[in-house]
């Protein structure tokens, strides 16, 4: 696990009229604040990766389909450098994830529909100073393989 990551399952509350999903309350450990909620979309098969954020923390909800988030810790001081953690979330796993600062993360839809993901950040985004810095899916400083793993 990467230090400062949290995992938080959902429950699904469902009847005959439908369903509903309790995602976060102010007062739980994965709410650090409220800046912006963005919603990123991937069609099956296609990786979005990678990015980080050093003075923001992210919760990430999967809402439609599956994805596979993959988090890298690059963090001199984390006592988690250097590892690599990678969790599927989506319909059949109902998980909101929060990220924290200085972590590179990423996803990749593995349904056959498009993965939406509902990010909530806990500051604004800045226009005039974006707090992002990205990399390649195929970056070599990030030892990672997008392509399916079988067995």
């Amino acid at each position: 696990m990467i230090e400062g990551v949290l995992i938080k399952e959902l429950k699904i509350e469902a009847n005959e009229r439908g369903y509903s999903i309790a995602v976060m309350n102010c007062d739980e450990d994965v709410f650090v604040g409220f800046g912006d909620l963005h919603l990123s979309a991937a069609y099956p098969g296609v990786v979005k990766a990678w990015h980080k954020h050093e003075r923001k923390s992210e919760n990430v909800l999967c809402a439609q389909g599956m994805a596979k988030l993959v988090l890298f810790d690059p963090r001199e001081n984390s006592s988690s450098r250097g590892e690599l953690m990678q969790v599927f979330l989506g319909e059949h796993k109902p998980l909101l994830v929060r990220i924290p600062p200085g972590v590179y993360h990423g996803y990749k839809c593995v349904s056959d529909r498009e993965a939406v993901l509902l990010v909530i950040s806990d500051k604004p985004y800045d226009r005039d100073n974006p707090d992002i810095e990205t990399l390649s899916p195929d970056s070599v400083e990030i030892p990672y393989d997008w392509k399916i793993k079988m067995g």
